[in-house]
């Protein structure tokens, strides 16, 4: 899938939205991505699953991870296009990224960790902290929008479907709360939780 295509389906869907928006990270932009808005339809997942999956053709995944909520659809549908089995890390109730559910890993393990967007990365990093931890290696990360416009730099290979400009500030510096506005917080975490 070209990043044009990939654009234009999320364009039609009304995934990327436009006003005054707090990002999972605690960020602030004028742009939001709405992952789930495209993932609700199975053709479209399986499509974007397969499409992500393509980028890491010549790399041993055993397992692909993923951080809840936004990944894990995501993950699951790269995964059945690899051909191995998902898991997904998430929050426990000290608000820190775990395995949970029994999910396990065999020691040195390969996994692929995935996610829906990066704006920090931070979800990303935890998630490979957790996958690590565990006793699994973590070969390689992917996404299908990359929003950090090009500040992201992870230890291991990352391929992003699509890197979209949207520019995010932290919140002391957004200038839209200057000009009075409130953001919403349109993402799955209600609150955050530091890292």
């Amino acid at each position: 899938m070209r990043p044009e295509e990939l654009l234009k389906l999320f364009q039609n869907v009304g995934a990327i939205r436009q006003g005054h928006f707090e990002l999972s990270s605690g960020r602030h932009s004028a742009t939001y991505v709405q992952c789930a808005l495209v993932l609700q339809y199975p053709k479209y997942a399986e499509q974007l699953g397969r499409a992500l999956a393509a980028e890491f053709h010549d790399l041993k995944v055993d397992v692909v991870a993923s951080p809840a909520l936004g990944g894990i659809l995501l993950g699951h549908e790269v995964a059945r296009a690899i051909g191995c089995r998902a898991v997904f890390v998430e929050r426990d109730s000290t608000g820190r990224m775990a395995l949970r559910r029994g999910f396990e890993l065999s020691p040195q393990e390969s996994v692929l960790v995935v996610e829906d967007v990066w704006t920090t990365g931070g979800s990303t990093s935890e998630t490979m902290r957790v996958i690590e931890q565990a006793g699994g290696c973590v070969v390689a990360v992917g996404a299908l929008i990359d929003r950090s416009n090009g500040r992201l730099e992870f230890p291991v290979r990352a391929e992003a479907l699509l890197e979209l400009k949207a520019e995010s500030y932290e919140a002391a510096l957004c200038p839209q709360c200057r000009a009075g506005s409130t953001a919403v917080r349109p993402g799955s975490r209600s609150t955050r939780t530091s890292a």
